[in-house]
Order: C-alpha cells, then structure tokens, then sequence
C-alpha cells in the first residue's frame, strides 16, 4: 500500500470514541464456522491438502489468540494457492487482530473478491473499514450483507453506527427503533442508540439508554464504558472512572482495551491524579489505537528511568495535533537544562510552528517532522534528524515529557505563555488594527477544522455568537481558518462588521500568533487558534467543554495560568455561556482593556 502524506489537520488530538459497533472476527462462533467450511472442502491435489492443513493449524492459533501464528500459517497456505479465499479470510482475522489494520482491509478485500458470495466476509469487511474511517464502503458492505440477512441484529447495528459516523442521526436512529421494535431487548441496540444521542452531545438522555443495556446485561462492557463517557462530562468524574475500571476486564479484543485505557488515563488526568494520569496516558502510542503515532527515528527510545540525558543528543518529537504540540512544549526548557552544556536538544514539531518555538529555546535546534499513512497506520519522520551528523542518541515523544517534569501542579510553572511571536510582526499588526480606528481589538476564532464525528458537539453555531459580535465598543477581527465565507456574509447582513487580515489564516501562523498578540483579546473555544494564543501570552479568553481534562483537578489551567475560561457546564450550554463573555466584554471594553 503506498503512503499518503497527511496534514496536521487530519492527525487531531483524541476524544473517547463511542463503542457501538458489534462483532468479533475470532469469536468461537465465527471460528466454528471456519471450521465447518474447511470440514467439508472440495479439495484433491495434494497441494490443496496440504493448505488445508495450514489453516487448520492457522484456526487452532486463533483459538489460542496467538493470531501472529495464525498470520504464519494462512501465509503458508497462500504461499501454496494464492487463489484460496479461506486463506485470506483466516490471514485478515489474524492481520486485525494483531492491529495491523491496513494489512487486514487489504485481506478482506481479497478475501471478498475470491468468495463473493461469503456474506460474513463482507460483514466483518465493513466492520473493519468503518473503524478505520471508510465510511462509505462500510455502509456498501454492511447493506450487501443485510440485503442476504436483513434481520441480523449485529449488522443492522453496526449500519446504524455507520450513519452515526457520518452525522445522519436521523438515520441511524431509524435504522436501531426498527430493530428494536423486533428486538427489545437486545443491550447492543440500545447502548449503539445511546451513543447517537451522546455524539450530538446529549448525555442526559444518551445516560438513559446506556443504562438499560446494562439493566439488560450487567456484565456490557462496551455500554459501561459509554455510560462513563456520558457521567464524565455530567460532573461525575468519578463515578466515570469505576466504570471505566469495571469495563476493561470485559474488553474483547485489544483495540476495545486500548480505548478504555486511553479513556482512564483522561479521567485520571481530569481527577488531578498526576504522574499516574501522564503515565497512562503512553497508551495514545499503543498500535491497537487507530490514530497512534509510530515514529520512525534511527535511534532508541529514551527511558528517563534508567538513563541519564546529560550530555545527551536527544530528539523531541511532537505530537499528533497543533494544540497537543503547545500545550506540552513548554517541557522543553526542563530538557535543554537536563543535557546541559555538552548535550544538544533537537525539536521536531509542524512546519508552521518551527519560528515560535526556536525563539522560544534559542539552544535547540526545531525543524520539521512529516506524517505519513502507512498500510491505515499514521507514521512519523523527521527528514532534519536523518541528516543530522552522528545522528541523535535517543528520541522521545513530547507528551511523555510531562509523566518526567510535571510530576505535581505546584511543577507547572507560573508564566505567561512560552513561545515567542515575531517581534517585527507584532508591531506591524499593531499599527494595521490602530488604522481600524477606536475600540478594542478582539480577535474570534469559533470552531475546529475537523468536525468528524463526535466533535461537532464541542463548537457551537455562527448565529450563536451575535450577542458577542454585536457587543459596542468592541471591534471584531476574524481569525478564524477555514472556509467562513457564508458566516461572514451572514454577519455583514445582520450589521456586524468583521475585519480579515490579508493572510492566510490556516498556514500564515507567525502571523496569526503576531496578531494574537497584537489586538486587545483572543476568544474562541479549545481549538490550535486559541492555544496559540495563549502560548505566545496574548490576553485569552476560552470556552472549555464540560470533559475538558487540562484543568488537571484544579480550578484554571495549568498549562496557561494566565488563561481566563468561561466553562460549559454541558454540551448544549451555549447561550447561557456566550451571554458571560458578552457581559465580560462589556467589562473589558467599560475598563479599556481585557484581562
């Protein structure tokens, strides 16, 4: 499979996902079957006898999950008869179930194309391909397999979560009250139709229906796990977390484990527990993660247990999004002072951040790394490294600096942003916003560029905002990215007049970090734009989500102290909070300045 190069914006930082959907390739019913097709096989060259054989042996690995076995012994029979599409079947169990997912779509399809009329081929094929984001070949794939069996409950389940994925909640919702209109009592059903609910950001009700899948069945694993994403942002912290930990011995297979872990780890972080919380949150990197990031670094990962970094050449690599690679960069200090004089630090972040952050620690040297997507898995190099003379002794990724310099709160230095703007540009955007006349300069930002899935449920919509828009005395200045023709149009049309700088606001990010600076305010939910605003210390205000975790247990942000929230209580408190950051505005300009 060729690589596809991937911008920053299709790599983001992780939510807890919701799981719904339902099967499991290697259950022993599925391997029974198997079983039964291979009991009876239509085979009499000894060639073919002898494949038999390897996928036998191949099913007794899977039986035993030792599915790098089973691997072996399909590619033995493929070796032997490349056409057998049992073979194939068998090698993609195996390949998904080692989460080498790219590998396994590739099997399925093969598999598929050899055995047509194998349903179940096509079934665990479009499970396969709505976890890894193909959407729309997930839905193609599960409609073939209900058109053949269109009472499966399992398929019709997974359909829904299909359409829940690509934001038809109308769909999917019609789609599961069909079922469960022959089906009552079936917790998949239901806790898949708690998760529609939950996506759209009613956890209330979304709470209700992961309930009854688990008065159904107590030992649900994927429903409690959901209902501790529902209780999270509900205020019951806790009461998430014993969930959590009551799920993950009922994980079936190791992509559920590895999101339950990733979804403790954030909880942990949320309850202010901290090392514990930054050391579990290492799981982003586990393989079973669909999004984890494998770095590919001709170098040994460096182990702060054992290992000693004076004098040390060490490379930091960032994160998989803009925001996770400022909000954690601030540890880098800590390092630089760690190797000392005889070592040298180098930083690997996205290509637009590299000036900020080389004023910011003059004795590292900050180049660029590149994202890539390898067989379905993001992968991670970093070209300025490979040609670094005598190379770099260790790597190590730059949120795990946190479990090594932030073991506390009272370890969270007390400053006011860290990276450095362009001073020459700050004054020059200083003097372009003195030429829009009087008033104070407040910049907006108000959604992400990636909208996928659950994440809608963290941004509001345009008209929201008019009571901030409109507030007198305040003068308005977009630096939102992204295409906003129509919300613009739409605000000009209501009088609102919103100036946009003559830059590129996605990639122009000396830029916008200078102008961040340079008006009066920055407002804006959690997103890159508002977390480089605070990174470089402008005057920020921002709109956190009730399941924000970087309050670390604690009443601000610790990783920008100076920061001032405004905190949604729930996912649909909009109006209530756009009304305090239109009272504090009023303040602010009242007062001539914003704190």
């Amino acid at each position: 499979m060729s690589a596809v190069e991937l911008s920053p914006e299709q790599i983001h930082a992780f939510a807890p996902a919701a799981q719904g959907a339902a099967g499991n390739s290697a259950s022993p019913e599925a391997i029974r079957k198997l079983s039964r097709q291979l009991a009876s096989p239509k085979l009499g060259a000894k060639t073919q006898r002898k494949a038999l054989d390897r996928l036998k042996s191949a099913l007794m690995a899977i039986r035993a999950g030792d599915f790098d076995l089973g691997a072996r012994r399909a590619l033995d029979a493929l070796n032997m008869d490349e056409t057998n599409g049992l073979a194939w079947h068998v090698l993609a169990i195996c390949r998904e179930k080692s989460g080498q997912f790219g590998q396994a779509l590739l099997a399925y399809e093969a598999a598929l194309k050899l055995l047509p009329n194998e349903t179940d081929i096509a079934h665990d094929l479009g499970r396969l391909a709505q976890l890894m984001g193909y959407l729309e070949i997930a839905e193609k794939l599960l409609l073939k397999y209900l058109a053949a069996d269109p009472g499966h409950v399992e398929a019709t389940n997974n359909l829904a979560c299909v359409q829940r994925d690509q934001k038809r909640y109308g769909d999917a919702v019609a789609t599961l009250q069909a079922m469960l209109a022959i089906e009552p009592e079936s917790p998949l059903l239901w806790n898949t139709l708690g998760t529609v609910l939950s996506d759209q950001g009613d956890m209330v009700t979304a709470l209700t229906f992961f309930e009854e899948a688990l008065r159904l069945d107590p030992g649900f694993a994927k429903a409690r796990y959901n209902r501790a994403n529902a209780r999270q942002p509900l205020g019951d912290a806790d009461g998430a977390l014993a969930d959590i930990e009551a799920a993950l011995p009922g994980a079936e297979t190791p992509y559920e484990r590895a999101m339950m872990t990733m979804a403790r780890a954030m909880l942990l972080m949320t309850l202010g527990r901290i090392p514990e919380g930054f050391e579990a949150y290492e799981i982003r990197l586990d393989p079973h993660m669909p999004e984890a990031m494998r770095v590919a670094v001709n170098a040994p990962r460096w182990d702060p247990k054992t290992e000693d970094l004076r004098g040390k050449r060490l490379l930091i690599v960032g994160e998989q999004g803009l925001a996770d690679e400022m909000v954690f960069g601030a540890c880098i200090g800590d390092v630089i002072e760690a190797v000392g004089p005889e070592g040298k630090v180098y930083v690997a972040v996205e290509a637009r951040l590299i000036g900020l952050f080389q004023r910011a620690f003059p004795a590292a040297v900050v180049g660029a790394h590149k994202a890539v997507r390898l067989e379905g898995r993001i992968t991670r190099f970093v070209p300025f490294a490979e040609e670094l003379e005598g190379g770099v002794d260790a790597w190590f990724p730059m949120a795990s600096l946190l479990a090594v310099y932030r073991p506390s709160i009272s370890a969270f230095p007390d400053h006011r942003g860290y990276l450095v703007p362009d001073p020459e540009k700050v004054a020059r955007w200083k003097a372009e916003l003195e030429a829009l006349g009087p008033g104070l300069k407040v910049g907006l930002h108000w959604k992400s560029l990636v909208l996928d899935g659950s994440r809608a449920r963290y941004f509001s919509n345009f008209e929201r905002w008019r009571p901030v828009l409109t507030t007198p005395g305040a003068v308005m200045v977009n630096l939102q990215c992204g295409d906003v023709t129509e919300d613009l149009a739409a605000a000009k049309a209501a009088g609102v007049s919103i100036w946009t700088p003559p830059i590129n606001l996605k990639d122009d990010l000396e830029d916008v970090a200078a102008l961040s600076v340079a008006v009066d305010l920055v407002i804006g939910p959690g997103i890159a734009g508002t977390n480089l605003a605070a990174a470089v210390g402008a005057t920020t205000w921002m709109i956190s989500a009730p399941d924000d975790w970087h309050y670390l247990g604690t009443d601000r942000y610790p990783f920008y102290p100076h920061l001032r929230y405004f905190r949604r209580d729930s996912f649909s408190e909009w109006d209530a909070t756009i009304a305090r950051i239109r009272a504090a505005l009023e303040e602010a300009v009242a007062a001539g300045n914003a704190r």
